[in-house]
């Protein structure tokens, strides 16, 4: 297969899934080296595709239905798992976690957490990979960028995120 019928392949394949691809399974999928598909996956970007890396793989950025609303949160490490819960069970989809380092100013992780499965995934991917939040660069302050369904939901978010304590003043 020529490496131009291996990405448009790569392309369709994201537009397709619901699911983050990973690299390793796209490499398997391929016969190709991870690596390999992580350049292609660069010369797709740099054709102008909108592909994000998650820590579960790679997504296509979709328009996100809903309203975008940013949310400012503090807390531990140990609270991230009960932080990101308290969101995805109140009807939001986490699609991120930024933060403001002093050095290198704003820097964003991609996320996309939707239920509580992939909270328990993303957790347990930080665990084996023994990775700290990024909010640890800046004493636990974070923002994260939420699609909710409607207002009401948001302002769900925010009462539950405010009872537990997550939410910033």
């Amino acid at each position: 297969m020529e490496a131009a019928e291996r990405r448009e392949q790569i392309r369709q394949l994201l537009c397709q899934s619901k699911r983050p691809i990973s690299a390793a399974a796209l490499a398997g999928r391929f016969g190709v080296s991870r690596q390999i598909i992580v350049g292609d996956v660069a010369l797709l970007r740099a054709a102008g595709a909108s592909i994000d890396a998650t820590p579960r793989g790679y997504v296509l950025r979709r328009a996100e239905g809903g309203l975008l609303r940013t949310v400012a949160c503090r807390h531990s490490g140990a609270d991230m798992e009960a932080e990101l819960n308290t969101m995805v069970d109140n009807g939001c989809t986490v699609l991120d976690v930024i933060v403001d380092h002093p050095i290198y100013g704003q820097l964003t992780g991609p996320l996309r957490l939707a239920s509580r499965y992939d909270v328990a995934q993303f957790i347990r991917r930080c665990e084996e990979e023994d990775a700290p939040p990024l909010s640890l660069l800046t004493e636990g302050i974070h923002l994260h960028t939420l699609s909710c369904p409607d207002e009401a939901v948001y302002e769900r978010v925010l009462a539950a995120l405010d009872a537990a304590g997550f939410l910033l003043k």
